[in-house]
């Protein structure tokens, strides 16, 4: 398991806090990558300067973005991995304004799972025979997922399905040489 996905879901059950980012007390989105960067890399390259919850949407200035620029790696879109920053904007024309680590990558499937069709029980006299069918298909999580902090929620870890997928716009990855 990356390092990166491994210090996040240390994160997962800190509660939502505007700017905060003090693990087990509370943090945003930016909290967590800040978090993240002191626990795997040592002290924040700058301080973020206060910012409100609609970040710079009303200047239309994508500083989000510019500063993850200045800070991690950054990496095409289809090159997906566990441990990569993604930035999403949550709506066509708005700023870039939510973060989150992605935990796994994949695609979602559901398939049939040999030997799970029917279960077996006992019988009086201790044979065993087919007892019931529990169903044809079982339901495999090896699905995207990412690690986020969402107002009313805290740090949780949400499947990336196809809305949250729409709304990337860039990938990142923590410098090599710092983690």
């Amino acid at each position: 398991m990356s390092r990166v996905v491994q210090a996040a879901r240390g994160w997962i059950g800190t509660p939502y806090v505007h700017q905060a980012s003090c693990k087990g007390a509370g943090c945003d989105c930016l909290g967590l990558i800040r978090g993240l960067w002191r626990e795997l890399c040592g002290a924040e390259p700058e301080l973020p300067p206060a910012y409100t919850m609609d970040w710079s949407e009303p200047q239309g200035t994508e500083a989000l973005w510019q500063a993850a620029a200045r800070h991690l790696v950054a990496k095409p879109l289809r090159d997906a991995a566990p441990g990569d920053v993604i930035l999403f904007r949550m709506r066509e024309g708005s700023v870039a304004k939510h973060l989150g680590v992605q935990s796994q990558a994949g695609s979602n499937e559901t398939r049939a799972m040999p030997g799970r069709g029917r279960k077996r029980s006992a019988r009086p006299g201790g044979r065993t025979g087919t007892a019931r069918p529990i169903g044809q298909a079982e339901i495999v999580n090896s699905g995207p997922a990412f690690i986020h902090a969402y107002a009313g929620h805290g740090v949780v870890e949400s499947p990336l399905s196809p809305p949250w997928q729409r709304r990337i716009v860039a990938r990142f990855h923590f410098p090599k040489e710092l983690i």
